[in-house]
């Protein structure tokens, strides 16, 4: 969907909502804990259900914002002389009308039942086909390691497996614990050729007796036909070929050695469709002028993201998925979003001190992973070249003793000294390095751009119902607030901008691409807003084996160690099944040539 098209239908959404409520109660240019208090409130109310990108809540949101903006002065620069920079994103998928699962046996046809009897996952690929079915037990194949295999002496070449949950072995340090991930199946399956994939639910009364889904919409495609099975209908299906499931389960976890085989006299007929849903949502985007004639032209980004979980649920991000309730987000990120406000409004009162501009911009789809920050620094509303540095606010309400953890440290060398001078209320700094996180400066700094990211930590209420407004800690959040503040009059001021320099640090899988339990690290930093089959990466970090490889920005990688990476999770189990020191050849496609690079995986610390 083109842009224009995407703004007439926001435009048109935005003008039914209506306007949002008015800042009545104080009217302050200073950073007050009063008019924090109400804009958290506004945007945690249940009114706004959540803020969830592409939901009404979210439009409500954007629309209050930009409505702040426009009273504190801050001229619009997003789409079309407004304040709001749109675009589309895939926010959900759902089955489609085409699925159908048949088994034929002596010249008999069983249609299973849709929902009931099984389910397709949203991952699975379209496709339609009718093939023989492999029993291949736990689907597990590591021979070299464990001396277990469930793939060998068995023919699967475009037949359809059934797979069953878990491993041989479920005790907490199991030795198969790296191989029993529906990833790792699915992964596994895929590779040794097979067509589809029926992934058997436990037995009744068992942990795992539900269907399997997946509804994260980033987890992309497995390339593969994936449907899940009760296991009451998975043992009648052998019963009639003559297997009984149980009792091969049994001598499976018994003997800890795989019972195989191709399933006698039948036939199975799959046919999956999985419908991807597009949804719109915006940045709201205000522009503070500069006073100097020359350094008008470059500006400093202030950023909080506004979007949320909405009522939580399966694959929303949600700590309480079996919930559905509105998830307020008061700390994340109303809290951020507040604290913007906040400063804006202050700022934009002091503007002829500033020689620089400011750009104010409220991002969506942070919680989808950082995609309205990444939309933005693809389509910049001034050229990024022109940006001195990118100041950010995530979770900035629940300050305890003091403490403030700022990150960013070492995307310049002037960032640390300034922090420093500027803490003028002895709050209790921990400062750190990277410029990379869970949150929207990344996007900033993965352009070569310093960045600087204030954040008060987690807490037990994150991702939950319990994120609520009463909560806040608005006397720290206001001394945060007003830090930030000064610290952007410093750079909108200084004679020189900061010099950008690259940190050299280790991350958790939330940015880079390396998942928690591997014992090596590429060093790469995924693009979640990717949307091409393959890892799409957005830089890698400095000094690792990525960046030694000659891996790139906007690089895909589709192939790792000979094997085919259909998305992130391909690319995981594979690092999971490396070892520091191993050589490894990556292909990656970049713009339309296919690049093939070797990298030494190095040790993950």
């Amino acid at each position: 969907m083109n842009r224009n098209f995407s703004f007439t239908i926001f435009s048109i959404l935005l003008l039914f909502f209506g306007c949002s409520p008015a800042i009545q109660e104080f009217v302050s240019n200073d950073v007050t804990t009063q008019e924090l208090q109400q804009h958290i409130k506004y945007l945690s109310s249940d009114e706004l259900k959540g803020r969830k990108s592409g939901e009404e809540g979210n439009i409500l949101a954007a629309r209050y914002i930009a409505d702040r903006f426009k009273e504190y002065g801050l001229l619009p620069r997003g789409d079309n002389g407004t304040y709001f920079q749109n675009f589309s994103f895939v926010s959900t998928m759902r089955i489609g009308p085409k699925n159908k699962l048949d088994v034929f046996h002596d010249d008999k046809i069983k249609t299973y039942s849709l929902n009931e009897q099984y389910k397709p996952l949203l991952i699975s690929v379209d496709t339609a086909i009718t093939t023989s079915l492999v029993f291949v037990g736990y689907g597990i194949s590591a021979s070299d390691s464990l001396h277990y295999d469930d793939y060998s002496n068995i023919d699967i070449k475009n037949k359809i497996v059934m797979v069953l949950r878990y491993s041989p072995d479920t005790s907490v340090d199991s030795k198969f614990a790296q191989y029993t991930s529906m990833m790792a199946k699915l992964f596994t399956a895929r590779d040794k050729g097979a067509a589809g994939v029926i992934l058997v639910t436990a037995p009744p009364g068992e942990k795992g007796d539900n269907f399997i889904s997946s509804d994260d919409p980033r987890l992309g495609s497995s390339s593969i036909a994936v449907v899940s099975m009760k296991w009451t209908d998975a043992v009648l299906m052998l019963n009639n070929a003559g297997k009984n499931l149980h009792e091969i389960k049994q001598t499976i976890d018994k003997e800890k050695s795989p019972k195989s085989f191709e399933v006698p006299d039948i036939k199975i007929t799959l046919q999956t469709q999985i419908e991807r849903i597009f949804a719109q949502s915006a940045n709201v985007v205000g522009y503070l002028p500069g006073a100097d004639s020359v350094l008008k032209d470059e500006l400093l980004v202030m950023g909080a993201h506004f979007d949320h979980l909405g009522l939580g649920g399966e694959g929303s991000g949600s700590l309480k998925p079996d919930t559905t309730a509105v998830h307020p987000g008061a700390d994340d990120n109303g809290s951020g979003t507040a604290g913007l406000l906040e400063a804006a409004q202050y700022l934009s009162s002091n503007s002829q001190r500033f020689k620089r501009s400011i750009l104010f911009i409220a991002f969506t789809g942070e919680e989808l992973g950082v995609l309205g920050s990444d939309y933005y620094v693809k389509h910049p509303s001034y050229p990024l070249d022109k940006t001195i540095a990118m100041l950010n606010m995530d979770m900035i309400g629940r300050m305890k003793d003091s403490i403030l953890v700022v990150e960013g440290m070492g995307t310049s060398p002037d960032f640390e000294k300034l922090v420093k001078r500027e803490n003028r209320d002895s709050l209790t700094l921990r400062l750190k390095p990277d410029g990379f996180g869970p949150s929207d400066q990344a996007s900033f700094y993965k352009k070569d751009l310093p960045v600087i990211f204030f954040f008060t930590n987690l807490h037990s209420d994150y991702h939950k119902p319990a994120d609520t407004w009463d909560k806040i800690n608005y006397a720290g959040e206001q001394k945060v607030v007003e830090l930030a503040a000064r610290i952007a009059i410093d750079l909108v001021n200084v004679d020189k901008k900061p010099e950008f320099t690259k940190v050299v640090t280790s991350t958790p899988m939330g940015m880079g691409g390396d998942r928690q339990s591997a014992r090596v690290s590429l060093g790469i930093i995924p693009d979640f807003a990717g949307d091409t089959p393959g890892m799409k990466i957005s830089g890698t970090r400095p000094g690792s084996a990525a960046e030694k490889a000659g891996l790139k920005a906007d690089d895909v990688i589709i192939k790792f160690g000979g094997k085919e990476i259909k998305n992130i999770y391909d690319f995981t189990y594979m690092l999971g099944q490396s070892k520091p020191g191993d050589e490894v050849e990556i292909v990656v496609k970049r713009a339309e040539q296919e690049v093939v690079l070797k990298a030494k995986l190095e040790a993950k610390q």
